[in-house]
């Protein structure tokens, strides 16, 4: 029969493997970050053609709508100094739904009380790291048409 023995770890080299692991877990947790922010979002490509979201008339003046464009959540703006704008409707912070608040004319997100430029997405206040990313409009005999985005969407990865 044959037996086999362990030998002890000794501290030293304890030590040197903890030390290593926790080196590694550092420049993982430091690198993580910055290869998700590098690596792009959703393929702009990947949208097929424009989706009718309705009529000039259901969007007022000073107003702000959520409409579904190709199973995303986007809204649309109405304001005197933007006209018409379509934004991504997912915050840039947490991923949160955004509102219209009617009082004060701006976009709104709940996760932590973010505040965007109705007229160009642009944060004005809150945690949001980055501006709502506009989708292409146009209203084009009658019906108003949302196309595909023109910059990133907030959680999504492309597939190529």
């Amino acid at each position: 029969m044959t037996e086999f023995t362990v030998k002890p770890i000794r501290r030293r080299k304890s030590i040197q493997l903890l030390l290593g692991f926790s080196f590694i877990a550092t420049i993982g947790g430091v690198l993580a970050p910055i290869i998700a922010y590098l690596i792009p979002r959703e393929n702009a490509a990947a949208y097929g053609g424009p989706s009718e979201v309705g009529a000039p008339e259901d969007f007022p003046l000073n107003s702000g709508k959520i409409v579904s464009v190709n199973d995303k959540p986007v809204i649309i703006v109405n304001t005197k100094a933007g006209g018409l704008k379509a934004f991504s409707a997912i915050c840039t912070h947490l991923g949160c739904v955004v509102t219209w608040n009617e009082r004060k004319g701006i976009i709104h997100s709940p996760c932590h009380d973010g505040l965007f430029n109705p007229v160009n997405g642009s944060v004005i206040s809150g945690p949001p790291p980055r501006p709502l990313p506009q989708y292409e409009l146009v209203v084009k005999e009658g019906k108003v048409l949302v196309g595909k985005p023109l910059g990133n969407i907030y959680g999504e990865r492309s597939g190529e």
